[in-house]
């Protein structure tokens, strides 16, 4: 058993379809960690204003890590591993070494710099946030500084991690960054009220750049701070990690100016946003990133060696797999939307009309799934082949697409009944106080999907060319996702009579039973499609990819 467990640590998974599904699992794990989380800060807190400051708390932080952080991302890091690696592995070591100096010393400055100037940017990003709450939420947003500065150097470690392949502990870190954020709505918000929150944080924060140590320095990655620093290297970086900086700190504004307007829409529409947000990110963890971060080495690899044919293929497999997944999961989430809600955050504080609201919320979120996991594809595509700068303008034009929207149709939502009450019905939310804030998951899909389309024109023009691409993968996964769909539908108005849907048990069986019939008859549709991608599927469980030999420390390459 140990060998085993040893064996799964140090395994080098070279197969996407493997490398995917064990993110995937461990994705899954964390998810439902996630979950939970969610569920008791429901239902300790429900929809108020401190639920709101601990979700407001995080954008300045976040900003910062995208801001600074991303500039060593491992997006970015990963061919240039590569590259020093084929050189020597004491150019890799002394590269490793002279990111995180800077990175570290950067860090630590901004974080600084924020703490003290921290009252009046939190004036302009919350101003929805008066007298005792605005203390609260300064407060918290100071402590969440560290965040960035270990997620960080876990960013940087987990690029060494991915670029030896060895993705077990990769994916076992969010597990543990979750794990502490529990600790702290568990053990220590009863204790310490807000705070606590931002304690388990941290906490999980430091775990989850401790889980990645042993990799690199079994491998000798291990970075020191360097005295003499190759400011050539940094600079080549810097250039081309700071097209992508930039969209992702743009991403993030949009996301600061989304938060704002809810802060001003009133109580607890930080939390619908972020709690249907968080719903909606855990079939994309699951599908979405683990087939990006799956592929991404892989697909470096086959530019940066002139292998353009390998490359667009090995892409091709990742995004069949994406679609395949994200779009049943997308009619699921529409059609359970109820259902989910109500079984993972339904308790204690969390009422239903809070249920309704976030419902709504996680269905216009839904409608984006697949345009966001493909994004996340195509972003690493892109950076593999080394062009940075396509899919930074193209996210900034999203970005920009999204505030415009939330404004224009927010104002639209206010001064026209007739589109208020269109808009209302549609969603189920009929006569409901708060109902505003769906205009901003609503505003987020819009310019998501659009974000994901011009992805898809402009990779196909730079890669595929003429001949199709996924087209088939795409309208076999849109019929059988269809199918599920309609078929889970009925299936709720069948059993809305044989459940008790006043309890707990009686909702959580209604939407399974229904999910299920949903599942069995996508199965079945798509098995008579013909689907390359379920047997697929089918293959790679047959391979029992957790059966492996253990690869020693001095196989390095690719």
């Amino acid at each position: 058993m140990v060998k085993r467990i040893i064996s799964l640590i140090h395994r080098e998974y070279t197969n996407v379809h493997q490398a995917a599904f064990l993110l995937g699992i461990f994705a899954f794990i964390s998810q439902i960690l996630g979950l939970f989380r969610d569920r008791m800060l429901a239902h300790s807190i429900g929809l108020s204003s401190s639920l709101d400051i601990y979700y407001a708390a995080f954008r300045i932080p976040d900003f910062i890590y995208v801001s600074i952080a991303s500039l060593a991302s491992i997006t970015v890091l990963i061919p240039f591993l590569i590259e020093r690696n084929e050189k020597s592995h004491s150019e890799a070591r002394k590269f490793m070494s002279d990111v995180f100096t800077v990175f570290l010393c950067a860090m630590v400055l901004a974080s600084i710099l924020l703490f003290i100037f921290m009252p009046t940017l939190t004036a302009l990003t919350a101003p929805g946030f008066h007298g005792e709450e605005f203390t609260r939420l300064v407060m918290l947003s100071r402590l969440l500084l560290l965040s960035p500065i270990l997620l960080g150097l876990s960013n940087l470690f987990g690029a060494a991690t991915q670029f030896y392949k060895k993705f077990f502990l990769f994916a076992l870190s969010p597990i543990l960054y979750n794990v502490g954020i529990l600790v702290g709505v568990v053990f220590l918000y009863p204790r310490w009220g807000i705070m606590g929150l931002g304690a388990g944080v941290i906490i999980g924060a430091l775990a989850h750049a401790a889980m990645n140590i042993p990799v690199i320095t079994r491998h000798g990655l291990l970075p020191k701070f360097s005295t003499q620093i190759d400011w050539k290297s940094i600079r080549d970086l810097i250039v081309i990690s700071l097209p992508r900086t930039l969209g992702l700190a743009m991403n993030n504004i949009a996301l600061i100016i989304i938060t704002g307007i809810a802060s001003i829409i009133g109580v607890g529409a930080i939390s619908v946003f972020r709690l249907s947000y968080n719903l909606e990110s855990v079939p994309l963890a699951i599908v979405g990133m683990s087939f990006s971060v799956a592929a991404f080495p892989t697909l470096a690899h086959f530019f940066s060696n002139g292998k353009k044919e390998e490359f667009v293929t090995h892409f091709k497999i990742a995004a069949k797999q994406i679609i395949f997944w994200s779009l049943p999961v997308t009619v699921l989430f529409i059609v359970l939307r109820a259902q989910i809600v109500r079984v993972i955050l339904g308790s204690g504080k969390f009422t239903w009309s809070d249920t309704k609201l976030t419902a709504a919320a996680l269905a216009l979120f839904a409608i984006s799934a697949l345009a966001q996991g493909m994004v996340m594809l195509f972003a690493r595509g892109f950076f593999a082949a080394g062009k940075t700068k396509k899919p930074v303008i193209l996210n900034l034009i999203s970005s920009a697409l999204i505030v415009v929207l939330a404004y224009g149709l927010l104002i639209w939502f206010n001064h026209s009944l007739a589109f208020r009450t269109f808009f209302e019905h549609v969603l189920r939310v009929d006569g409901m106080t708060g109902t505003a804030v769906l205009i901003l998951p609503l505003a987020y899909s819009i310019g998501t999907t659009l974000n994901f389309v011009l992805h898809w024109i402009h990779f196909k023009h730079d890669f595929v060319g003429p001949k199709p691409f996924i087209r088939k993968t795409f309208v076999q996964s849109l019929i059988g996702s269809l199918a599920i769909g309609l078929s889970a539908y009925e299936a709720l108005n069948i059993f809305s009579s044989v459940f008790d849907l006043n309890t707990f048990s009686g909702i959580f069986l209604q939407g399974l039973v229904a999910g299920v019939i949903g599942i069995i008859f996508g199965f079945v549709v798509l098995t008579l499609l013909g689907s390359e991608e379920l047997r697929d599927i089918r293959r790679t469980l047959r391979t029992k990819f957790w059966r492996t030999s253990f690869i020693g420390a001095e196989q390095t390459d690719l």
